[in-house]
């Protein structure tokens, strides 16, 4: 259910980084509306990308393992989950995103439901991937603690965020009409440890060099010019198409180091077992 950013608006969102799509069905492609990001479209490449390094660093940690994706949107982070686990569940609450995954993803179990009552029994998987979803949700503790009770004893929870600090800086709301709550690191571990987790791992997702080097090229911030043309809905200038559409997930880095700067928050949380 990953998100791109859709721009200053908090009546309506923005047409999504100026791509227009009409409504798709069955294994077509989904449209973008602002509240995820989807494979394909060179605009919003730069989105894609940086939500798709996640899911191949961490997909180790999936390997052998009962996975739930919840929140699994356009499904193709559940698909490359498929390559390394036991088995892959997906949930979503946008019945167009289930029939979606059901059609284009075959090796995905797809459920439609509610994240704040999870369809799955206690103690029923071994991980948890929540990648860029949990900003979305109007009760981010229920919906952990839904997370610890299916998890096996020893489980892990995976979640992907926006970080509060760089993604709305200087705001009260959120800067994306789709989020509800974003939060910072300390915010995070705070909520997952209410909910009985053990945060092993708190890292975040930076530009690599060539990212350094494209916001030097673009004014000072590469996020600002795509942002820019998507607020202006000015047809993007063939330069700034094409540096976003070069982009790979070899240009971000995932590192712990600091981590108020870091652009996504990546956790790594625990079910330890009862002793």
């Amino acid at each position: 259910m990953s998100e791109s950013f859709v721009g200053d608006r908090e009546d309506a969102p923005l047409p999504p980084l100026g791509h227009e799509q009409l409504p798709s069905t069955g294994d077509e492609q989904l449209p973008l509306t602002g509240e995820r990001t989807v494979p394909g479209i060179p605009e919003e490449n730069y989105w894609f990308r940086r939500h798709e390094v996640v899911y191949r660093d961490l997909l180790p940690r999936c390997a052998g393992r009962r996975v739930l994706e919840a929140g699994s949107g356009e499904g193709y982070g559940a698909n490359m989950i498929a390559d390394v686990a036991r088995t892959v569940t997906g949930l979503d609450y946008d019945i167009s995103a289930v029939e979606h995954v059901r059609a284009r993803y075959p090796r995905v179990e797809m459920l439609h439901g509610n994240l704040a009552d999870l369809p799955l029994g206690d103690e029923s998987v071994d991980t948890v991937v929540n990648f860029q979803v949990i900003e979305h949700l109007w009760d981010q503790a229920q919906f952990l603690r839904e997370c610890f009770r299916v998890l096996t004893p020893g489980g892990e929870l995976l979640v992907s965020t926006p970080n509060r600090i760089t993604f709305s800086p200087g705001r009260d709301t959120p800067l994306n009409p789709f989020h509800t709550r974003e939060l910072d690191a300390a915010e995070l571990t705070e909520l997952l440890e209410e909910a009985g987790f053990r945060v092993a791992l708190m890292t975040g997702v930076h530009h690599g060099d060539r990212l350094k080097s494209l916001d030097t090229k673009h004014g000072g911030s590469f996020i600002g010019a795509q942002i820019d043309r998507a607020l202006a809905g000015e047809p993007w200038p063939d330069e700034l198409t094409r540096d976003v559409e070069g982009i790979t997930v070899d240009d971000f880095a995932l590192h712990e180091g600091d981590i108020d700067d870091s652009l996504d928050l990546v956790a790594v949380a625990v079910k330890d077992p009862v002793r």
